[in-house]
């Protein structure tokens, strides 16, 4: 039995994985927290996530629940993310970070605690996503320069960060598999007259709207054809299904950064 402590836990994703881990076979909750402040602490965790009592306490002490638990899920923010890494670092538990929107420099601490720790850090947890980022590298690889790349992603109108993480994780593979520095040639936005499309672009276009859970498209555009690959996520439960089978993957693992392809055996 894999002992789970979930961060976030009033949130979207946070509700989702503490619904998952009490009905699970293999894992159990042992802890769950928020943020100082939040209007949830001290609430049952199941009944905030709606799946009936779970006799776990919503908390800001993750200190204290470490003692218990031995990874982390953490679906927050950049800097609440961090700070939990920290800790976890100090009490040499694992975790499994589906947060995204980090800085770089956030992105360069994160890489200096996992020496200490086993952690998984992807921006989709998704086995589907992840997947579509080993195929699309082929099909890039295959259809080569002669075919634009364009890359489209759709979320709700509460998501605070654009381009979404893992439609900036799919841009990096297609660079990389046709050999482009994505820096130089990530276009993000289109606007009046920008004139021909520059030979070697990556478009990578953002749509908020309504409650889209998560669609990602990749579009191969050539002469005469064109090929596209899409993922639509229905439901949150793909994503921390995927973060729970990290979490039963990770505790077995030395330390070190890892992503869900590891976890998929994908590489």
């Amino acid at each position: 039995m894999t002992t789970v402590i979930v961060a976030g836990a009033a949130g979207r994703m946070g509700c989702r994985l503490v619904a998952l881990i009490k009905d699970s076979t293999v894992l159990s909750l042992a802890g769950a927290i928020e943020g100082k402040g939040h209007g949830a602490l001290g609430a049952d965790a199941g009944e905030t996530a709606g799946c009936g009592r779970a006799r776990v306490p919503i908390t800001d002490n993750l200190a204290a629940l470490l003692v218990h638990g031995e990874v982390v899920i953490d679906f927050s923010s950049p800097e609440a993310t961090l700070n939990h890494l920290r800790l976890a670092a100090q009490h040499r538990r694992a975790m499994v970070i589906g947060t995204t929107g980090f800085s770089p420099a956030q992105l360069e601490e994160v890489k200096s605690l996992v020496s200490q720790v086993p952690c998984v850090m992807s921006p989709n947890m998704s086995v589907g996503v992840n997947l579509i980022y080993k195929v699309i590298s082929e099909m890039a690889k295959t259809l080569g320069d002669e075919y634009d790349i364009e890359v489209i992603e759709a979320h709700h109108h509460l998501k605070k960060d654009a381009p979404s993480g893992t439609a900036l994780k799919i841009a990096e593979v297609l660079a990389k598999a046709v050999n482009r520095d994505l820096d130089q040639v990530g276009v993000y936005a289109r606007q009046g007259l920008i004139g021909e499309r520059k030979k070697g672009e990556i478009g990578i276009q953002t749509i908020r709207a309504g409650d889209i859970v998560g669609d990602h498209t990749v579009l191969f555009g050539g002469m005469g054809e064109r090929i596209e690959v899409t993922h639509r996520a229905s439901s949150r439960d793909t994503f921390a299904g995927g973060a729970l089978r990290a979490a039963r993957w990770v505790v077995q693992q030395p330390p070190g950064l890892y992503d869900m392809m590891d976890v998929l055996g994908l590489k």
